[in-house]
């Protein structure tokens, strides 16, 4: 099946089950009354007017590296102030393993004010901040000290409003960023959804705000590629561990690593 028509069935599999806010509640910031209200989602998508469902406590209690896999093609949800949501699939993570991981925050175990979401219950959000300026987002999962990071999403729903918060971030004129670029890194879904420390310590089966939805059609360990992780290169042998997911072909990956790729599909990875 095409991707596109792929997709869509998966839309309308997932809205069967779920319920969103009216459909034009999704335009952009700055839409006024009696404007051009008309909301602008992924190509991909037809969004009805529901509500997303959320995944539970049991699903985010597993290890981190089985939680970094299994966050590939769920879907993370943010909803703004003024009740519209932003919708993103998940593509591509990092998983930070604690007290052993050198490039862990919680290396050695050392627990501190700045990284003490990274020990609560799995399903924690870790905002931190980094350049003084930009935001990651981090899931805690089982293991003291052990979180996932979100490093890209397929932006599904709200992008014109990912567009507009994207480009409140960046300095001087820009041109429109495509689809693509909303939310390739980890950084860039921050800004995308909105994301700042304020969401540090949140729960996401239980916050108002922000939660993930699950996936439909959800991939396989066929359609994964494992790779190291992306600016660790300072940490000996943990920078040459493969604790990077991603989904393979998808372009709104952050770093497709075409080496790794081409060794795992000599191995027959991928057939």
């Amino acid at each position: 099946m095409p991707r596109k028509r792929k997709l869509l069935a998966q839309l309308s599999a997932l809205q069967s089950n779920s319920s969103f806010p009216p459909f034009d509640s999704l335009g952009n910031l700055n839409a006024t009354p009696g404007g051009d209200s008309s909301p602008k989602s992924s190509k991909y998508f037809a969004i009805e007017k529901k509500n997303s469902s959320r995944l539970e406590a049991d699903f985010f209690d597993q290890p981190c590296i089985s939680l970094a896999k299994s966050f590939l093609g769920q879907i993370l949800v943010r909803k703004l102030p003024d009740g519209r949501e932003l919708w993103g699939r998940i593509v591509e993570t990092e998983a930070y393993l604690g007290g052993e991981d050198e490039a862990s925050h919680s290396k050695g175990g050392k627990q501190t004010q700045r990284n003490a979401a990274m020990f609560m219950k799995p399903g924690t959000l870790y905002v931190y901040q980094i350049y003084g300026i930009y935001f990651c987002v981090n899931v805690s999962s089982q293991g003291d000290g052990a979180a996932v990071l979100l490093r890209s999403l397929e932006p599904l729903q709200g992008l014109d409003a990912m567009r507009e918060l994207r480009s409140t971030s960046r300095k001087g004129p820009t041109k429109p960023l495509k689809d693509w670029q909303l939310c390739n890194g980890p950084s860039k879904l921050c800004q995308a959804l909105g994301i700042d420390k304020a969401f540090d310590q949140r729960d996401l089966t239980q916050d108002a705000a922000i939660w993930m939805a699950p996936g439909h059609d959800l991939p396989g360990e066929q359609d994964v590629v494992t790779t190291t992780r992306i600016g660790i290169g300072s940490r000996g042998e943990w920078a040459q561990k493969p604790l990077r997911f991603y989904l393979r072909g998808n372009k709104f990956v952050s770093v497709v690593d075409k080496k790794t790729e081409r060794e795992m599909a000599a191995m027959g990875h991928f057939s």
